[in-house]
């Protein structure tokens, strides 16, 4: 799995919208769940303008309130058994598989951190065949509307011999640098996922177009 010494960079990879190139799934899920309750479809350029973390603050940005306990547990339900029906077909992003094999075989360590239930996320993990990648893959085991800075504490405390200040987390989401900021480590956010491009570059960490891109930039960072 290559050396996990203090001294070395690590990244730690988002899963949906940066990995896996699953926007479109995510969009036709979410506008199931907006069916279920009345409300117009989205488009994705809407959806990347508004999306934010934790969901149910997403919601308000659509509905104009937040959502009932009722409503929530409707939108939750459905958007999740629409996804992962979805999810299926959907692929690795571009050069993602090249990308983790190259960064393992020159002797650094990388980690699969979600906020994807952690018993679909392992499976769908496995069948891209990239599992032998990560010295760790971690999903969520808590509420669906949980934030991932607390997360990714977790991992980092359960990969022995990664230092934070050496780690580089890879996302599409602002909710990715949030959760880099509180454990001391850095963040690439890329454009692939769920945020426009100008909604990152908000955030003040780099963004880019490829994660060819990020990877080179998470070196730098960690170097």
């Amino acid at each position: 799995m290559g050396n996990t010494g203090k001294h070395r960079p690590h990244i730690v990879w988002d899963w949906n919208g940066t990995l896996l190139h699953d926007i479109h799934a995510v969009i036709d899920a979410t506008n199931a769940s907006f069916a279920e309750l009345g409300l117009a479809p989205i488009t994705l350029e809407r959806y990347r303008d508004l999306y934010c973390v934790p969901v149910p603050k997403f919601y308000e940005r659509l509905m104009g309130r937040i959502p009932t306990d009722a409503e929530w547990a409707v939108m939750d339900d459905t958007f999740h058994r629409h996804y992962w029906s979805f999810a299926e077909g959907a692929q690795l992003a571009e050069g993602a598989r090249e990308l983790l094999t190259g960064w393992q075989e020159s002797g650094l360590t990388q980690s699969l951190l979600s906020l994807a239930p952690h018993d679909r996320l392992v499976p769908l993990v496995r069948t891209h065949g990239i599992e032998t990648r990560f010295l760790r893959v971690d999903g969520r085991t808590g509420p669906s509307h949980t934030s991932k800075a607390g997360h990714l504490v977790r991992h980092l405390a359960a990969l022995e011999g990664v230092e934070a200040a050496r780690t580089v987390v890879i996302g599409d989401a602002a909710d990715d640098a949030a959760a880099a900021a509180h454990v001391g480590a850095r963040a690439v956010l890329y454009t692939g996922g769920s945020h426009s491009r100008a909604s990152l570059e908000r955030v003040g960490v780099p963004v880019v177009d490829t994660l060819a891109e990020a990877v080179r930039t998470a070196a730098e960072l960690a170097g």
